[in-house]
């Protein structure tokens, strides 16, 4: 049971807020202002504070730094309407600040509550919050990630995955499993790698001698998958002709193996991924629209990691000490090298920080203990660094240069509109008015 501290200055907020955790069966106390505030968090001990950021008599980031003066290992959520505020405070208070979003839901303060405090620094893995089991981050866009994990987890619904390479579509796969409880495997395949010749074997199956070199019988990935998940990865390059045996099986719930006669009931969630967005698979026709809703039933768009840099010190952390581990030394990193780290906006995702690590842990500086970023950090597959952009085309209209400004920072906002409004410092209602003039116009 969680001891809670409540500061808010609204009313409304610390009653529903104040019911949602005693009906989870923790205990709250509560203030409106930091004068309320400070003698209860200097005569009562806490696991978990929950404080709003501005209060009538001072900021909240006040009572922060008592917390911290104090030596409390505490769990703290800042409330806001607007995430804007998390890497600037993040970057002063480290990886126990966490975010909770107005208006709260139910889920957001279970994923809360259960959190347990962090010492600051970070040396074995057993420290490390690792959210069911597999993911690493405490930023708003990882935290909405994990609210729609454990919304779906509590289903058998599918779910299409739908992120950048090297944005962990696996790892999040690996996560929906773990939260669902399943009896059965988690069995990962890519559809991309199959020859297309074998992608039905592979699937569904074969008996003996169903074609030339099957030898024995053998079960396919849904069988395999049997009370578990199956995750299909790189569905979207799967053959056109052969999809609709993908969309049988899957409204069936049957396979019949290549050879066979009879049909074997099936029994899994399918998690599906790709690369690709929504718009390029439907023009480019990657996918049958009925196998797109049928494969998309739950979709969950992941975050680049150029979105969430908050989160790249505890990434970086977390692969230090699995290097460590692996390699029987302390190794760490200076704090310019991960200011870099932290501004570099990672075009190949958690892949390429990992990459970037493990190149320099092997450089490390062993009199210092630190590794050592090199000059260039951009991968010779980044699709262009900053040093490398050519600006402005010289003819181009001033409607053209706002619509290329416009689609750019969707696109390195993985098409958050709302804030992409607020770094373009137009009105969201202007922006969504600015995209519908361009596909009225495509």
């Amino acid at each position: 049971m969680a001891q809670v501290l409540l500061v808010d200055d609204d009313p409304a907020f610390v009653e529903a807020t104040s019911e949602l955790l005693e009906m989870l069966g923790h205990t709250v106390r509560t203030a409106t202002c930091l004068e309320e505030a400070r003698p209860i968090a200097k005569s009562q001990r806490h696991t978990h504070v929950i404080l709003d950021l501005i209060l009538p008599d001072g900021s909240g980031l006040h009572l922060l730094d008592e917390l911290n003066n104090l030596g409390s290992m505490v769990q703290i959520a800042l409330v806001t309407g607007h995430d804007s505020v998390k890497s600037f405070v993040a970057n002063l208070y480290g990886p126990n600040i966490h975010y909770l979003l107005k208006p709260l839901s139910l889920e957001q303060l279970k994923v809360f509550l259960s959190r347990e405090p962090e010492t600051k620094t970070l040396k074995s893995k057993g420290k490390f919050n690792l959210h069911f089991g597999h993911l690493i981050g405490e930023s708003a866009p990882m935290q909405r990630l994990y609210e729609m994990i454990e919304r779906v987890a509590k289903t058998e619904a599918n779910v299409m995955l739908m992120g950048e390479s090297g944005a962990g579509k696996e790892e999040v796969a690996s996560a929906i499993h773990a939260a669902s409880q399943s009896d059965g495997p988690f069995i990962p395949v890519n559809c991309g790698a199959f020859a297309t010749e074998l992608i039905s074997s592979e699937l569904f199956g074969h008996e003996k001698g169903a074609f030339t070199g099957a030898v024995s019988r053998k079960a396919g990935v849904f069988e395999q998958a049997q009370g578990g998940t199956l995750f299909l990865d790189e569905v979207t390059e799967m053959p056109i002709d052969l999809q609709p045996n993908l969309l049988r099986a899957l409204e069936s719930r049957k396979v019949t193996r290549l050879g066979a006669t009879n049909s074997v009931d099936i029994d899994c969630r399918v998690i599906s991924a790709t690369n690709r967005s929504e718009y390029d698979i439907a023009e480019e026709k990657r996918l049958r629209e009925d196998l797109y809703f049928r494969l998309a039933v739950f979709p969950i768009h992941i975050p680049p990691l150029r979105s969430r840099k908050e989160d790249i010190p505890l990434l970086v952390n977390y692969f230090l000490d699995d290097l460590n581990q692996q390699y029987r030394a302390d190794i760490g990193i200076d704090e310019v090298d991960l200011k870099r780290l932290q501004e570099y906006d990672w075009p190949g995702n958690v892949r390429e920080l990992r990459h970037c690590l493990h190149r320099a842990y092997i450089m490390a500086d062993h009199d210092l203990n630190v590794i050592r970023i090199p000059d260039k950090i951009a991968s010779p597959f980044s699709k262009q660094d900053d040093s490398s952009r050519a600006g402005i085309e010289f003819g181009k209209t001033v409607e053209e240069v706002e619509k290329e400004l416009i689609l750019t920072t969707l696109e390195h906002l993985d098409g958050d509109k709302r804030q992409a409004a607020d770094i373009l410092g137009i009105s969201l209602k202007t922006l969504y008015n600015r995209i519908n003039s361009y596909e009225q116009n495509a």
